[in-house]
């Protein structure tokens, strides 16, 4: 009788033990951590970086134009650092001073990069604040790795 008591008691946690192990192991896997897509995805190449800048269609601040030529510029630019790049049109907005909603057309151009380094940046930069002076606005926005920065 003893013996089947212990059976009921020893069966279920070794069970239980086995079931835990294999769930910490399973934790453990960088499959796990990242769901099931990135196994699909195991082994392929990727950009982990990534920069925008959204371009304008303002000059002088509140004087609509057709940004394309500004537009095709950065494309050119993006391309040639990094072997790519993408425009997608938005709509940008904001408040005024004075708590009115301002909208503005804008066009994001963007690009993933492979080695994003310093001097890639710098680059970046010096092309934003030229693009600011262009189409004199007070700033552009540059995203890099989903911080935005006000290039002024």
């Amino acid at each position: 009788m003893e013996r089947k008591r212990i059976a009921y008691w020893v069966i279920p946690l070794i069970l239980f033990i086995c079931f835990l192990g294999s769930a910490v192991y399973t934790a453990g896997q960088p499959e796990a951590a990242s769901g099931k897509h990135q196994s699909a995805l195991k082994g392929q190449y990727y950009l982990e970086d990534v920069v925008k800048i959204y371009v304008p269609s303002t000059y002088d601040v509140d004087q609509p134009i057709d940004n394309t030529p500004y537009v095709n510029k950065t494309l050119e630019k993006f391309s040639g650092m990094f072997g790519g790049a993408t425009a997608v049109d938005g709509t940008g907005a904001w408040l005024s001073d004075d708590e009115q909603l301002v909208k503005e057309k804008v066009t994001i151009v963007y690009s993933f990069a492979e080695d994003l380094d310093k001097k890639k940046i710098k680059e970046v930069v010096a092309y934003a604040k030229s693009l600011k002076e262009e189409m004199k606005q007070s700033s552009v926005s540059l995203e890099v790795n989903g911080k935005m920065y006000f290039i002024e």
